[in-house]
């Protein structure tokens, strides 16, 4: 059966927890009593599930005997872990693609042994020093794939389809994150990234907000929306405000829950599910206190956005009544 407004499984995103803790400890080396603490904040905002964004833990980097010890913590706390986001660790990074490479193949591995159902990867790369001086990274330019590069775009099919196979051997998915200025960057070039790669366990993260949030002209969402989710797996959810003046050149975007940024959630589901979209969601914010905006969000999608009973949408229309593996249809354009 389809996924419904009740049982739709929402994760939040770790990324309000560091990476690191008071005494300089990183969170691999932790102790379980500190994974449990904060896994239990998580569920105490009302989350069934986490993501475990790799910017918090790093499950590719723990040996199985600390995965054990990791899932028998999350397990006494009550909390899914259905998802691994593994960050700015691109497979096309020319100076560091090897060990990134080794490392996505160590998150898979992790995942399957952590019963995860799909890992999140992603081109983007390391933060610049001068997006680190921004309050919002955003707002200043960093990495970018060469554009008409077909050597690098096939390095990129290449290892991203051997990440696919190998997750497809252990039953993960794998999905793709967009993100500007990567192959990932564009609607069209994240279709034909997947196409490409042609795997059917292999689909995209449209992370819309990614692209909203950029100070300069970016596509439409309901382009972005339409393009997409016939491919997409998974899906990272944020929002923004967005003001343009175009006259003036001038962008201006600020994190926003998501039911009052620019992005219409409640149209773009709908466009989700008449793509037969069944995939695992994840609400995310960044500044403030971004778990209790993203515990909002899930509050809104399960209000507002979900659909109410098997086999409708909100709108009444009908959409696939078989609940399956979430997988990109390649023969969709």
């Amino acid at each position: 059966m389809a996924y419904t407004a009740g049982n739709w499984p929402i994760a939040a995103a770790m990324l309000p927890f560091p990476g690191t803790g008071p005494d300089g400890t990183h969170v691999n080396d932790a102790a379980p009593s500190a994974w449990a603490e904060a896994l239990a904040e998580v569920k105490d905002a009302g989350f069934a599930n986490a993501d475990l964004t790799d910017s918090w833990l790093r499950p590719g980097d723990l040996s199985l005997d600390r995965l054990a010890e990791f899932k028998q913590a999350a397990a006494e706390v009550g909390i899914g872990i259905p998802a691994i986001s593994a960050i700015r660790r691109s497979v096309i990074d020319q100076r560091n693609w090897e060990a990134n490479l080794a490392y996505s193949h160590r998150t898979i591995d992790a995942a399957a042994e952590l019963g995860c159902e799909v890992v999140s990867f992603g081109l983007h790369q390391a933060i610049t020093p001068e997006q680190q001086k921004q309050l919002w990274f955003w707002t200043v330019e960093g990495h970018k794939d060469p554009s008409g590069d077909k050597e690098a775009w096939g390095d990129a099919v290449a290892r991203l389809r051997e990440l696919g196979r190998h997750a497809a051997a252990v039953g993960v998915l794998v999905s793709l994150e967009m993100y500007e200025d990567t192959y990932l960057g564009t609607a069209d070039s994240s279709v034909r990234l997947v196409q490409d790669i042609g795997l059917p366990n292999v689909g995209l993260n449209p992370d819309l907000g990614n692209l909203v949030r950029l100070h300069r002209p970016v596509e439409d969402w309901r382009e972005l929306v339409a393009k997409t989710l016939p491919y997409s797996n998974y899906w990272h959810m944020k929002n923004y405000f967005r003001d343009e003046d175009t006259a003036r050149g001038t962008y201006v975007t600020i994190p926003a829950p998501m039911e009052s940024g620019l992005i219409n959630y409640r149209e773009a589901f709908k466009v989700a599910l008449s793509a037969g979209f069944q995939g695992i969601l994840c609400t995310e914010h960044y500044g403030g206190d971004g778990l209790s905006v993203s515990a909002s969000n899930q509050d809104y999608l399960r209000r507002h956005v979900l659909p109410k009973r098997d086999g409708y949408a909100l709108g009444g229309s009908q959409v696939s009544q078989g609940r399956q593996r979430p997988t990109a249809d390649l023969a969709r354009v």
